[in-house]
């Protein structure tokens, strides 16, 4: 075969191929020969000599056939005459699509705004939802291009290595691929922040000596003989910590590089589950165990499959070594990720639902989100958050982010659960809706079918599901009271115009397009319908439709003529009570109640601006907001709520907050008809037992 590919590159693909494998690369590398036949890399090298690394790298890690050979030809469609039908009838449509797949995420250009960057997460994520082949080639694909990025100019070094710290690195960790991940972390450490990588790197080199005898001569000989002795068959060697690891522990303890002392640990890997805590009793019957430094991965894994058990001990002459302990299953997993798992021989999915489950959740987050910046928010918490992990009352275990509260664990759960969540207890006590859950929580949602979600709630929940679905809820409440206001305003309109429902709503179904009742309700609750329009319809006489906007006036005032004025929504001012205008220019009139604190501002500094206006008449209902300090306990939303309506007030939003205290506060939105009527509802609500105060609300 006339080939333009180094001889090392050629046979370390083949190596370990079987025959009918080998066929298939073969053919690819024909291929690729011809169609980027000329092209060199800035090292000088063929260009060949990068797909081939890549397709090694994905053999490396047991990754199919169809993989393979898509990482041979990862570059073609850009960067060739090669067309999608080409590769299709050449290697079949699985490889066709990864390619194009990896193509159009190359195309990608992550530019620094945040419109930007959220549009190509978007394109991103929704690229390798649809098969997870396409990332592991352009992560590899990526990682070559980090080994040799130094033949690159500094500024396009920069730009590369912050694109892959920020965006392909948290996707490596989230699928569990451990190696890809560190070492582009260590690449991108080293372009990014190249003084202290020289620090780390000099800092170890000094050190890793001295640790490597102190772990070959006093700690690993002493455990090795412990678990022997327990009649365990096990496997110990030691790693370095990588060093944009060791970087970022500097940070986050704010210590120096003089205090890290961890940077060599050991791991233990042995047959079964039963023998890596059995290895944990024997390590802690020898070593003394530091406290707090004891996690369990095993029987709670992280979201990317990751598992292990991992203890701080110390060892001879009082040094703190890690020891990692894991059977060779879950080496394999930690090393590889969700590639240790691959079947797509065994129909096209991978062995464990939990990525696959995340990658749902991611998409479903990111075609939830409504702009740029909420899409940012909902990337950053799927990717970057820590978990906690908590439990349902039959004990299964659910991972949340870092943060989660009852309500997003309901969410989770069901949307239905989430919809009428009504209160939560942890570990059998009754906690508020915002408290942030722990690691080890049981959580129980209490529900109830008349509880619906709250406005409240978005500001304390993390997850971009419960987000999602509080916001579509809130959408359909004010749908159905708009479509209730709609009814009301039918009715109205019925009785003003002297005809039927019936034939009403069949002339304002046509004349809107409204597809049925529901949706002619829908717009004139809303507005659009107005009334003008009706009244256009059946061409209703000047003089009596004067007559009947004037009755429909909120209010006249007494020398006001025909000046524009408004009420100022600062207050909301009621009929009855003291009220002043406001001269403003562009405005007219704004009308004041006497308590607004925006009027006592004007009165202060623009006296001359300032009118003293009466009411004469108002029909109709009016706003007002009123702010309640309950003690927060069982039914009393409830009584307070019955309250309010036996007295014809109208709730048109209600919003309430539990207080650490064990107290509440509760915000209503109402509509009364006058002042006195506003004093009635206040001065009952303070009877209610719980009830401390009652306020109006303003400003």
């Amino acid at each position: 075969m006339k080939t333009l590919l180094h001889k090392k590159h050629y046979e370390k693909l083949l190596k370990d191929l079987g025959e009918e494998d080998k066929e298939r690369v073969k053919r690819a590398l024909e291929f690729i020969e011809e169609k980027h036949a000329g092209q060199y890399r800035k090292s000088g090298e063929p260009y060949t000599a990068h797909p081939i690394e890549v397709a090694h790298m994905l053999l490396e890690l047991d990754m199919d056939i169809t993989t393979i050979v898509a990482g041979l030809l990862h570059d073609v469609l850009e960067d060739t005459d090669a067309t999608y039908d080409d590769i299709k009838e050449r290697f079949g449509k699985e490889v066709a699509d990864i390619v194009e797949g990896v193509t159009k995420l190359g195309k990608i250009n992550f530019k620094d705004t945040e419109v930007h960057k959220a549009e190509n997460y978007r394109k991103l994520v929704l690229a390798f939802s649809k098969d997870l082949r396409v990332i592991f080639v352009k992560l590899l694909d990526r990682l070559h291009n980090m080994k040799t990025l130094n033949h690159l100019p500094v500024e396009k070094q920069l730009r590369i290595a912050r694109e892959t710290l920020e965006i392909y690195v948290p996707i490596a960790n989230r699928l569990g691929l451990w190696k890809i991940k560190t070492e582009l972390e260590d690449l991108c450490f080293m372009y990014l922040y190249r003084r202290e990588y020289e620090e780390v790197k000099n800092f170890v080199g000094k050190s890793r000596k001295e640790l490597e005898e102190y772990l070959k001569r006093f700690f690993i000989p002493r455990l090795r003989e412990a678990i022997g002795q327990a009649g365990i068959n096990a496997t110990i060697t030691y790693r370095p910590k990588h060093l944009f690891s060791i970087w970022q522990k500097t940070i986050r303890k704010g210590i120096r590089l003089e205090d890290v002392h961890d940077i060599l640990g050991v791991r233990v890997i042995v047959g079964t589950v039963q023998e890596c805590y059995l290895v944990l009793g024997v390590v802690h019957s020898v070593f003394t165990p530091v406290p707090g430094k004891f996690d369990d991965y095993i029987s709670l894994p992280k979201p990317n499959l990751y598992q292990s058990l991992h203890t701080t001990v110390i060892g001879p002459k009082g040094r703190m070594v890690e020891v990692q302990i894991r059977t060779w299953d879950m080496h394999e997993r930690a090393e590889k990720g969700i590639a240790a798992h691959w079947a797509y021989k065994e129909g096209g999915r991978a062995k464990d639902s939990g990525i696959y489950s995340w990658l749902r959740g991611l998409v479903e987050s990111i075609q939830g989100s409504k702009n740029p910046q909420e899409l940012m928010e909902n990337l950053k918490l799927e990717l970057f958050s820590e978990e906690v992990f908590v439990f349902t009352p039959k004990g299964d275990l659910l991972v949340l982010p870092k943060g989660a509260t009852p309500v997003d664990f309901a969410y989770h759960i069901h949307t239905e659960v989430g919809n009428h969540c009504a209160g939560a207890k942890v570990n059998g006590r009754i906690v508020p809706l915002n408290y942030k859950l722990q690691s080890g929580d049981m959580v129980e949602i209490i529900t109830s079918p008349n509880k619906r979600p709250n406005a409240e709630w978005i500001k304390f929940v993390v997850t971009s599901k419960a987000k999602n679905k509080i916001k579509s809820a809130l959408k359909e409440l004010e749908r159905e009271r708009y479509v209730e206001l709609g009814r009301e305003k039918l009715e109205l309109l019925s009785s003003k115009l002297n005809l039927s429902r019936e034939t009403l709503l069949e002339v304002l179904t046509k004349e809107s397009g409204a597809k049925n009742e529901e949706e002619l309700l829908l717009l004139l609750g809303s507005g659009r319908v107005s009334k003008e329009r009706v009244y256009s319809l059946f061409k209703k006489p000047k003089e009596h439709k004067e007559k009947e906007e004037r009755l429909e006036d909120v209010l006249n005032m007494d020398g006001l003529g025909s000046v524009l004025h408004n009420l100022a929504e600062c207050c909301t001012p009621l009929p009855g009570e003291e009220i002043f205008g406001v001269i403003s220019r562009g405005k007219g009139l704004m009308v004041h109640s006497k308590d607004c604190p925006n009027l006592q501002y004007v009165l202060k500094n623009f006296p001359e601006k300032v009118l003293r206006v009466n009411w004469t008449r108002s029909e109709g209902l009016h706003p007002v907001k009123i702010r309640l300090l309950v003690r927060d306990r069982v039914g009393i939303l409830a009584e307070v709520t019955s309250t309010i309506a036996k007295l014809g007030a109208n709730i048109t939003e209600a919003r309430t907050k539990s207080l650490p205290s064990g107290s509440a506060i509760m915000d209503f939105n109402l509509q009364v008809r006058s002042y006195a009527d506003f004093l009635k509802v206040r001065e009952t609500l303070q009877k209610v037992e719980g009830v401390e105060s009652v306020e109006r609300v303003m400003g």
